[in-house]
C-alpha cells in the first residue's frame, strides 16, 4: 500500500515544491463542495454536505504552499500534521495521507465534518495573508477519512506494548474517545464508561445525521474498539458504580469527560409551559431516540411554529431538524446581530437555504399559553447593538417599549450548556468552580486528586469537539508522563 512506502523526507517534499510553483498554487482556485439541493434536504436526513471527488481533492491539495513554518498547525488543537498528509493527497497517497490524520487525530472523519476549521487551522493559512482564500484543510481531511473507510482498508497508529495498568475513562464523547485512543496507542488497558445507551456522547445525542451520520460516528469508534479500547454503556459513575468501585477494579487513572449536558434557560415568564424544552432534550429525543420515526415510542411534539432561542452551532441543529420535522415557520430568535452569531458560517448559510427565519436583535422576555397549559405566543424585546462586552461582541441594549408577540407552538432553547453535577460531587475532594466545572492544572489537566484528570466541556463549559480533543491529547501525554515517572522512583 501507498503509506507503506518509504517515509517522505525534506529532498521528496523539495522535488514536489519543484514540481508546481507556487504562483501556479496560488492561481487555483478553492474547492467547492457539492451540496444536497436545499429544498429536497429540507425534508430529509441525508447528510448535507457531500464530501470532494477524488479530482478536486488532489486540485485542492495543490493549493497548498508547503511553507517551511507551517502556520496552519500552530491552529489544530490536536497537533495534526496539516502540510503532511495534504502533500500525502497531492501525491495521490490517499491511504497514506489518512493514517497521517490517526496519528494525532482519533476522530478525522469526524473533525473534518464538525470542526470551525475557518476559525483554527485554515485561521492560520497562509494564503490568507496574500488575499487569497485558504486551504480547504477541513474538506481535505474528511476526504482522506472517508477515502480510506470506503476502501475498505484500515490503519491503526502504532501500539506500544501492553503494560497491564488500566485507565478508566468517564463519558464517550470527543475528549473521552481522543483520550482513550492516546492512551491505548501508550499500551494502557483502557476502558470507557457511558451513561447512555450508545457511545459517542454529544457526537450522537447532540449533533443532526444531516451534519454528522451517526455510522460515520461508529467507524470511528470501532477504529478504537480495534485498538483494544473497550466501552461499558448504561453506567452512571456516581450512580452506577462510584469511585471506590474503580479502585477496587484497578484503575491506576483516571480522565472526566463527562461533558456539559445540563441546559440553561432564561427564567422568564412561562418558561414551564408544556412545549418550552432545552435543544439538549428536543435534540436527544431525536438524534439519540429516534423520536421522528414512527416505530419508536419516544414522544416529541414537532411544531409547526417552532422558535429557537439562541444564535450558536446547537441553535442551527435545532431549527433546521424542526424544518425537516415539518415546521412551516421555524424561526432563530437571536438577541445580537448575524455577525456576533457564534454558530459556523456554513450552518447559518444552510439554516438561510433550507427558509429558516431569522430575527436578530429580538429577545423572549415572555411566554403565555392556552388553557390547557401549552405555550401559544412569544413576546419578544426589540434591541440594539451597543458598545462591546469582554468577549468582544456589541452588547445588546434593549429599545425601550418596542416588543412583538409572536404565535408559536414550539419553543427550543439552545443558550448554552452547564456541567452535570453528578459526576464532579461523586469524587471526595474534586475542586469545582462556582460554574459547576472541575478546577484543573492547565498545562496537565491534572485535578487536585492525583490520580484524576479532566477535559473538555467539564473543564471547560460549552465548546467545539476539537477542543475537547485536544484536551484529551493533553490529559493522555500528562497522566502517561506521570504515570512513567512513578514507576521510574519506584524501580
Amino acid at each position: 500500500m501507498a503509506y507503506l512506502k518509504a517515509e517522505r523526507n525534506e529532498s521528496w517534499r523539495e522535488d514536489l515544491r519543484k514540481s508546481l510553483k507556487n504562483k501556479e498554487r496560488m492561481n487555483i482556485s478553492r474547492v467547492k463542495m457539492q451540496e444536497l439541493d436545499a429544498e429536497y434536504r429540507s425534508h430529509s436526513y441525508d447528510e448535507v454536505n457531500l464530501g470532494l471527488t477524488l479530482e478536486q481533492a488532489l486540485t485542492e491539495a495543490k493549493r497548498c504552499l508547503d511553507c517551511p513554518d507551517p502556520a496552519c498547525m500552530t491552529g489544530c488543537p490536536v497537533g495534526v500534521n496539516i502540510p503532511q498528509f495534504i502533500k500525502y493527497i497531492e501525491c495521490n497517497e490517499i491511504l497514506a495521507a489518512a493514517k497521517t490524520l490517526k496519528a494525532t487525530s482519533a476522530l478525522p472523519a469526524v473533525c473534518g465534518r464538525v470542526c470551525p476549521q475557518e476559525k483554527q487551522c485554515e485561521n492560520k493559512c497562509i494564503r490568507l495573508k496574500m488575499n487569497s482564500e485558504a486551504v480547504a484543510i477541513g474538506y481535505l481531511e474528511r476526504f482522506a477519512a472517508d477515502y480510506e473507510r470506503e476502501s475498505g482498508s484500515f490503519s491503526i497508529p502504532g501500539l506500544a506494548e501492553k503494560n497491564g495498568i488500566k485507565i478508566a475513562v468517564i463519558g464517550s464523547g470527543p475528549a473521552g474517545l481522543s483520550f482513550a485512543g492516546e492512551m491505548a496507542k501508550y499500551g494502557y488497558e483502557v476502558t470507557v464508561f457511558e451513561a447512555l445507551h450508545e457511545i459517542g456522547g454529544v457526537l450522537k445525542y447532540g449533533i443532526p445525521e444531516f451534519r454528522l451520520p451517526n455510522d460515520i460516528v461508529d467507524v470511528e469508534i470501532g477504529n478504537l474498539q480495534k485498538m483494544g479500547v473497550q466501552f461499558v454503556t448504561n453506567c452512571i459513575v456516581g450512580k452506577t458504580i462510584s469511585q471506590e468501585d474503580l479502585h477496587k477494579e484497578g484503575f491506576k487513572g483516571i480522565f472526566i469527560a463527562s461533558g456539559a449536558g445540563l441546559p440553561n434557560f432564561m427564567d422568564i415568564p412561562g418558561e414551564n409551559l408544556a412545549g418550552v424544552l432545552s435543544a439538549n432534550e428536543y435534540l436527544t429525543r431525536i438524534n439519540l431516540m429516534g423520536a421522528n420515526r414512527e416505530e419508536t415510542d419516544t414522544p416529541v411534539f414537532f411544531g409547526k411554529k417552532v422558535a429557537v432561542i439562541g444564535g450558536g452551532n446547537t441553535a442551527m441543529d435545532s431549527v433546521r431538524t424542526a424544518r425537516r420535522l415539518g415546521a412551516e415557520k421555524a424561526m432563530i430568535v437571536y438577541r445580537r446581530s448575524e455577525e456576533e452569531m457564534p454558530a459556523r458560517i456554513e450552518e447559518i448559510k444552510h439554516a438561510k437555504e433550507e427558509g429558516i427565519l431569522f430575527m436578530n436583535l429580538n429577545n423572549p422576555i415572555q411566554y403565555t399559553g392556552n388553557e390547557k397549559g401549552r405555550i401559544k405566543q412569544m413576546v419578544v424585546q426589540k434591541m440594539k447593538l451597543g458598545e462591546p462586552d469582554a468577549s468582544g461582541r456589541r452588547k445588546p441594549v434593549e429599545i425601550p417599549g418596542a416588543t412583538e408577540t409572536i404565535d408559536v407552538d414550539l419553543v427550543v432553547v439552545a443558550i448554552g450548556v452547564s456541567p452535570n453535577p453528578l459526576v464532579p460531587s461523586a469524587f471526595s475532594g474534586l475542586n469545582v468552580s462556582k460554574w459547576g466545572t472541575i478546577i484543573v492544572n492547565q498545562d496537565s489537566l491534572q485535578t487536585d486528586l492525583p490520580e484524576v484528570y479532566a477535559g473538555g466541556d467539564i473543564v471547560r463549559g460549552g465548546a467545539t469537539v476539537i477542543l475537547a480533543m485536544g484536551d484529551g491529547r493533553k490529559a493522555a501525554a500528562a497522566m502517561h508522563e506521570t504515570i512513567q515517572n512513578q514507576a521510574n522512583n519506584h524501580n
